[in-house]
């Protein structure tokens, strides 16, 4: 690409957009290392930005690869335009006077960090949705233990 005539801000910009599109959390540290290229080629400059853009492309494409970051967003997107603008549950929202206290804004929320593992169970999406699964782990090692830990903490709620 680079000799091809390419501004190598853009291929650095692709390759930002490939760690979390192609990566995503089959290694999270892709987007880190993208981010850092870019950042690095946008002080450096080219023709030594060259050796930068070099590291972070055989570094992203030795990484495993999910998509399932992509796919989450992509139901969540459909579910909203299928659904329209549900309301939010009355237990997360805020509380800020009088009248949404007693309209029962915020009553019952489960404060997560007073619970066990830092989690509550509670339902976080309208009720016409609840207990809609949207992120599906891939199939590769690193969200092979996200789905474990998202198993033991939801337990069947969502089929992990």
């Amino acid at each position: 690409m680079i000799e091809g005539g390419e501004d190598v801000k853009f291929i650095a910009r692709r390759l930002v957009i490939l760690s979390s599109e192609d990566i995503g959390n089959a290694n999270p540290t892709a987007l880190v290392m993208a981010n850092a290229c870019f950042d690095a080629v946008n002080k450096i400059g080219f023709p030594e930005s060259s050796i930068i853009l070099s590291q972070c492309a055989t570094y992203l494409a030795a990484s495993p690869k999910s998509n399932a970051a992509v796919a989450a967003i992509g139901e969540a997107m459909s579910l909203v335009k299928r659904t329209g603008d549900l309301p939010v549950p009355l237990h997360i929202r805020n509380a800020p006077t009088k009248l949404m206290k007693d309209l029962g804004y915020g009553k019952e929320y489960a404060y997560s960090h007073n619970y066990e593992n830092n989690f509550s169970p509670q339902e976080y999406l309208p009720d016409a949705i609840a207990g809609k699964k949207l992120y599906d782990p891939g199939k590769n090692a690193r969200e092979e233990e996200l789905r474990k830990y998202l198993r033991q903490l939801w337990k069947d709620k969502y089929n992990y």
